[in-house]
């Protein structure tokens, strides 16, 4: 088989390395940089500037591998609802081009190797990481319980904060006992604000994604945030938006340098054209909105690395 007629044959393995790339979102880094900023400015608060190039790679790359992993469970979860939803009717394992077992083995080996990176770290951390894994499975079951799984959804996307802080404890990896569980929970208050901020952001953005697929997901039963706040969708987005904003400013101190005020600055524009954006609920609209929110996070660690660097 060639593609277009032009270039050497692909084989049925190639073909299947296309399917599982796709299967893992790769084409689509927004889902990862979601995940990334909020983790890496709470790696920077916690070290009080750089952490170290093993923390930083460890990082990075366990946030990669975890949303990849993600999206493997998550697809095999929903493999039944999405082919009656236009954004997602032609995913992999919904077409059947890739079993659900495949996703599956697909998904415990990308999980397996960001375990690997977090035991070199510390067995608080460990800890942490176990407690996130149980969360991300929970997350697509929850959208058949509650009647906001996005609310699931948030704290999943919200565990590299308080792993950030936990890494920087004394503890090895080998180490073990109630110490270790008195690292894991003993944390500055900073860490729940911080947590609560993210939960929130990831509120707005995740509802403003759900809104693209609410017709749908009325029409299969599906339960979303944007469902449950119904014509107040826009005002509770909005609403999310400037508490993560005040949050933010609040526990990092955003106006207490010039490169810290202008993300701050940026950030809150960046907000507000966000709900001016989605104000008709148009499926393009709110599309572009969720695929462009990462750049909030990526913002406001830009000050936060602009400042350290600068102290």
């Amino acid at each position: 088989m060639r593609v277009a007629g032009r270039g050497p044959p692909v084989t049925h393995m190639t073909q299947k390395i296309y399917l599982y790339l796709d299967l893992i979102r790769w084409n689509r880094p927004a889902g990862w940089l979601l995940l990334l900023w909020p983790t890496l400015i709470a790696l920077w608060v916690a070290a009080d500037g750089f952490p170290s190039w093993h923390l930083l790679l460890v990082f990075i790359a366990g946030t990669v591998l975890t949303r990849s992993a993600g999206c493997c469970v998550n697809d095999v979860a929903d493999a039944d609802f999405d082919k009656h939803v236009q954004r997602t009717a032609n995913r992999p394992i919904t077409t059947g081009r890739v079993s659900k077992k495949e996703g599956l083995w697909l998904g415990a080996g990308l999980a397996l190797l960001a375990f690997g990176l977090v035991l070199t770290t510390t067995a608080a951390t460990v800890l942490w990481s176990v407690a996130a894994v149980a969360v991300a499975v929970a997350y697509p079951f929850a959208k058949r319980a509650i009647a906001m799984p996005q609310a699931v959804l948030g704290l999943a996307f919200s565990m590299g904060v308080p792993m950030a802080f936990v890494v920087h404890n004394a503890a090895g990896p080998d180490s073990i006992g109630v110490g270790v569980l008195a690292q894991a929970v003993n944390l500055p208050p900073v860490v729940g604000w911080l947590l609560l901020a993210n939960w929130l952001w990831v509120l707005a953005y995740d509802t403003v994604y759900a809104m693209v697929d609410r017709d749908d997901d009325l029409l299969i039963g599906i339960q979303t945030s944007a469902i449950a706040f119904g014509r107040f969708d826009v005002a509770a987005v909005a609403a999310c938006y400037a508490l993560h904003v005040v949050l933010l400013a609040w526990q990092l101190n955003l106006w207490s340098s010039t490169p810290k005020l202008v993300a701050l600055l940026v950030g809150m524009c960046m907000a507000c054209y966000f709900v001016w954006r989605i104000k008709n609920r148009t499926r393009a609209d709110c599309f572009w909105v969720f695929k462009h929110n990462h750049w909030l996070g990526a913002v406001v660690f830009a000050g936060i690395l602009v400042d350290s660097a600068w102290a």
